[in-house]
């Protein structure tokens, strides 16, 4: 039950079709990597302060149509 002659060279091949692929990826350097991951925290806090914000009108604004903030 041992592999064949085939699928050996069917895996190194893929090996080294994936080796290649990787060699192709642009990483990003480390100043631009920092300076985007600082632009996605500051987007999220934002956004996150902005649905909180809402989240919080509209709840007083639930509890104002429905009379429990009464």
């Amino acid at each position: 039950m041992g592999e064949t002659e085939n699928t050996k060279a069917q895996k190194e091949s893929w090996v080294d079709g994936l080796k290649n692929e990787f060699g192709k990826i642009a990483w990003l350097n480390k100043k631009t990597l920092g300076k985007q991951t600082v632009a996605v925290v500051i987007v999220s806090v934002i956004v996150g302060f902005i649905i909180a914000i809402l989240d919080t009108v509209i709840q007083y604004g639930v509890d104002f149509l429905t009379g429990i903030g009464v």
